[in-house]
């Protein structure tokens, strides 16, 4: 009877630790939304000015590193790294990122 409630309490432990971690992954991917980037859709396509929202949604994904992700993820590096989006980030005031 001991080894079995020792033996849940250890699965306990480990359901705890993966479910800790899986929150820590969730919490960091939701960090970096690229559809915060949807208000800057305009500017980057078609090369117009960006809004307000636009170069604030760019700003708090800058902080967070996610330019950078987004420039490596081949789904959006398309987007990120196009004239127009560079453009986009230097018209926010926002450093071109070096990734």
């Amino acid at each position: 009877m001991a080894k079995w409630a020792a033996a849940m309490e250890m699965l306990l432990l480990v359901a705890v630790a993966v479910g800790a971690m899986a929150t820590a992954v969730v919490t960091v991917a939701a960090q970096c939304d690229p559809e915060q980037l949807v208000a800057c859709a305009s500017p980057i396509f078609y090369g117009t000015a960006p809004s307000e929202s636009c170069c604030s949604n760019l700003r708090e994904q800058q902080k967070e590193g996610c330019l950078c992700q987004y420039a490596k993820d081949p789904m959006y590096a398309s987007y990120v790294n196009n004239t127009n989006a560079r453009k986009t980030i230097a018209a926010c005031g926002i450093p071109i990122p070096s990734c």
